[in-house]
């Protein structure tokens, strides 16, 4: 199983729509650039990842990925997935996360291909299906978000999340509205986004928590972990933080330590791969907490992490952002919650899904070798 080829094909994504989760950083649709990354053996058999999304072109990650990464792995063994992975990390100081997990994505599919079965069955599946919930992007008005959030309810889908419009009395009121669209039984979460600080923080949270939300998940800036400390002491709803920065296994130390945050938050873009995941997802397991699956940025990163949500016991919901335009592309047949709103897991060795290769030759830019 010797690596003997690495390659990244650039392909055009276009008519994307204008799209906002944070006030910082705003989509203005458009277009953006995909990678299909190519990870070929001696043996023939080939591994893949997508690298990029609608935000973050492969035209910026992928040269570095082919000048400082693909060095590292030809002539090894693509079976030797810790070496690989451990020798990836140094090169964090000058390339790209998400050039790191696209590369343990594409290695775990090599493996599931030769071992012919999908991922979730070497790393040990727990179960078959998971629930998803819709997560809503930042919408017009507060009366979008209800409307939205009773749609979903009305599909079957699990449950609901919030991007709000991050001005926290209006946020108040979305929270309000969304609760009394779905009923009091009804799993909604609100996301938002490093938004406030300390005062806000704590007004919106009891809000959500008076109204019964699941969780709130990033309410202070992505390091301010010492305002996170006293926002857990003084709240019951559950708090989620630790989807970025964009870090390995090393950087959820000091939220535990802490007590920082009562779930832990990745996904194989942000934090380097199905094998962080794992890894994270276990370390969170001896803590009894949580570790939610966030969204990957791409639909073969989504499958990379239904895959691990189908091997870990403590998570509880896909999450599928909004709207697809901005978040599915390159599959023949992108993943969708059947009518109970369940996605299921893969059956196919390794990812399991099928690439649209037609689409991608359509849409060339180039080939980095």
């Amino acid at each position: 199983m010797k690596i003997t080829h690495v390659s990244l094909t650039l392909f055009a994504w276009d008519d994307i729509p204008p799209t906002s989760y944070h006030a910082s950083s705003k989509q203005e649709g458009g277009s953006s650039a995909l990678g299909l990354l190519r990870i070929g053996t001696e043996s023939g058999l080939e591994g893949h990842a997508f690298l990029g999304s609608a935000m973050h072109t492969a035209v910026n990650d992928g040269p570095g990925l082919i000048r400082f990464l693909k060095p590292v792995l030809m002539g090894k063994n693509a079976l030797d997935r810790e070496a690989i992975n451990a020798a990836l990390w140094p090169w964090s100081r000058i390339v790209t996360t998400r050039a790191i997990g696209a590369i343990d994505v594409a290695l775990w599919d090599l493996a599931g291909k030769a071992a012919g079965m999908p991922i979730h069955r070497l790393l040990g599946t727990t179960r078959h299906s998971i629930p998803a919930y819709a997560s809503s992007a930042r919408l017009p008005s507060i009366e979008a978000y209800a409307e939205e959030a009773a749609q979903f309810k009305a599909n079957g889908w699990a449950g609901y999340k919030i991007h709000p419009p991050q001005h926290p009395p209006l946020d108040i009121k979305v929270c309000e509205a969304v609760r009394k669209s779905v009923g009091d039984d009804y799993n909604i979460m609100l996301d938002s986004t490093w938004a406030y600080d300390f005062p806000s923080a704590m007004k919106v949270g009891r809000a959500a928590e008076a109204l019964g939300f699941l969780w709130y998940e990033d309410p202070l800036h992505d390091q301010d972990i010492t305002n996170y400390v006293k926002l857990r002491q003084k709240l019951d709803i559950p708090i989620m933080a630790t989807e970025y920065p964009c870090t390995g296994l090393e950087s959820y130390a000091p939220w535990i330590m802490m007590q920082a945050t009562d779930y832990l938050r990745g996904d194989v873009a942000v934090k380097g791969g199905i094998t962080t995941l794992m890894k994270t997802a276990h370390l969170a397991e001896a803590f009894r907490m949580n570790y939610e699956v966030h969204h990957g940025g791409n639909s073969l990163n989504n499958v990379a992490n239904l895959h691990v949500c189908c091997a870990i016991r403590n998570t509880t919901f896909f999450e599928v952002l909004l709207p697809d335009g901005a978040h599915k592309y390159g599959l023949v047949q992108d993943l969708a919650p059947d009518a109970q709103g369940l996605i299921h897991a893969p059956t196919a060795p390794g990812l399991g899904a099928q690439i649209d290769f037609e689409l991608i030759a359509r849409k060339q830019i180039a080939v980095l070798e």
